[in-house]
């Protein structure tokens, strides 16, 4: 396998990395309402484990609030049951066609809680990072043992991969950052 496809391919895996980490912070919770934080709490409907952005709208129509329309006014009760068992500690209030959640300001320990699980949400995925790095270069050692690559195609494919892992490493830096910064903001 040529350097650039294995090279191509651990970019790809730490681009998804990244992603991920991406879509856990949206579930973390700020002083602001954001549909991130249901948007894939799972609903039980008719069985199966649904995702509430499947079975409603999700708007923001103040600040601190969320307003949840199932499509089926029957699924209402297992959205607020969901809701009720997630760990988000909101109340939802609901008139029989809408559910709303107010989102209170967090308090100052509450902040420091979710500020240290955003930065354990950030080094897990530096372990992944570092992860696909240790299997990009083993995939290149092999590769050379294998005589499918030379020793200087080897070092260049490590080079890149130790690059691109610099390079996704400091953007989960730069996320992490942000993330807190909005987690601690009043």
């Amino acid at each position: 396998m040529p350097t650039q496809k294995i090279v191509s391919e651990h970019k790809n895996m730490m681009e998804k990395a990244f992603e991920f980490l991406t879509s856990e912070f949206k579930t973390v919770r700020t002083g602001r309402a954001s549909t991130g934080l249901v948007e894939n709490l799972r609903v039980e409907y008719y069985g199966t484990p649904t995702p509430l952005k499947q079975l409603a709208t999700l708007s923001i129509p103040e600040t601190s609030m969320i307003v949840i329309k199932p499509f089926d006014p029957a699924s209402i009760k297992e959205i607020e049951k969901a809701i009720k068992n997630s760990d988000l500690s909101i109340a939802p209030m609901s008139d029989g066609k809408i559910i709303r959640l107010n989102v209170p300001p967090l308090s100052g320990e509450r902040r420091k809680q979710l500020a240290s699980q955003v930065k354990q949400l950030g080094e897990q995925a530096k372990v992944s990072m570092r992860n696909v790095r240790r299997d990009g270069n083993k995939k290149l050692d092999d590769e050379q043992k294998a005589k499918l690559l030379t020793e200087d195609d080897r070092d260049h494919g490590k080079k890149e991969i130790d690059d691109l892992t610099k390079i996704y490493t400091d953007k989960i830096d730069r996320s992490i950052k942000i993330k807190t910064d909005e987690v601690m903001e009043s």
